[in-house]
């Protein structure tokens, strides 16, 4: 869907905008008035990372890019597809990208690089997990679950809001003084999967607890629903990722922003509000 029909130049190219952060930069964007172009394979013009023949389209009128990369920028092959894309890019008048990159991920050098490399104005944002995982994504507890499992045993980490992340990214977008920045983004404070589960049963009254996991547990979890390759992939990154070495506070939010990341309790506080872990109907209802 295109929020603005004008084939004019300023239209931003949205890649991944019906995901956690693109739909929040579209959301900032549109709120401005300004063109925005969502890609994806259900889309018209579509746009697939698979298949380079449906780039050329999503590219004509675009002057700025907030590229993400689906199902992850570290699986094999994603730093090519970013190299190509940004190369056409380039040849179709593109003059900013914005990439969601990845924090403490040697695994996406080679992508961001490509950005860096490809002669236009870029921001790269390196961000940690997002709270809205939890709520949006693949750790939302079923409403009739008690129970979250995750391999993420008892390390802590600086979970980020994404609409800290979409901030950053329509700063970053509309505004030269970030260009050529680098912003490893995460949250105030570092907390556990456990301390993000009791804050969330805590303020909707429902009974949630954090269940760590074996990684081979969790791949078994995930099986009915991946492809073995996509297992195997998560499984071996979330276990680098979530090794300790990410267990740090930035002031990448304060850097771009001016104003401190927002706390596990706004984004909780939030989510409840937008209708989030609501409990299972009663049967029969």
């Amino acid at each position: 869907m295109e929020a603005n029909h004008s084939t004019s130049p300023g239209i931003t190219l949205i890649l991944g905008g019906n995901g956690k952060t693109g739909s929040r930069v579209a959301q900032r964007l549109i709120a401005r008035g300004l063109p925005v172009r969502l890609a994806s394979r259900s889309t018209s013009p579509a746009f697939d990372w698979e298949d380079p023949g449906t780039w050329a389209a999503a590219l004509q009128g675009v002057e700025s890019i907030y590229l993400t990369y689906f199902p992850d920028l570290a699986v094999p092959g994603a730093a090519e597809h970013v190299r190509q894309l940004t190369q056409l890019a380039v040849e179709h008048g593109v003059r900013r990208i914005v990439l969601l990159g990845g924090r403490g991920e040697p695994q996406v050098a080679p992508a961001e690089q490509a950005v860096r490399d490809a002669g236009v104005t870029y921001t790269i944002l390196q961000c940690a997990f997002f709270f809205q995982n939890f709520s949006e994504g693949a750790m939302a507890p079923p409403p009739d679950s008690t129970e979250l499992m995750f391999p993420g045993g008892s390390v802590a980490e600086p979970f980020i809001d994404a609409d800290d992340i979409a901030d950053v990214a329509v700063a970053a977008l509309t505004d030269d003084a970030h260009a050529g920045k680098t912003y490893e983004l995460t949250g105030p404070r570092l907390v556990t999967f456990a301390e993000v589960v009791a804050e969330i049963s805590a303020v909707t009254g429902r009974e949630l607890r954090y269940v760590p996991v074996s990684s081979e547990a969790y791949a078994a979890i995930l099986a009915p629903y991946l492809p073995p390759a996509t297992v195997a992939f998560f499984i071996e990154l979330f276990a680098f990722l979530l090794d300790g070495h990410n267990a740090h506070v930035t002031d990448g939010v304060q850097r771009a922003l001016g104003r401190p990341a927002r706390d596990l309790r706004d984004y909780v506080r939030a989510a409840v509000r937008a209708g989030a872990w609501q409990p299972a109907p009663p049967a029969g209802t």
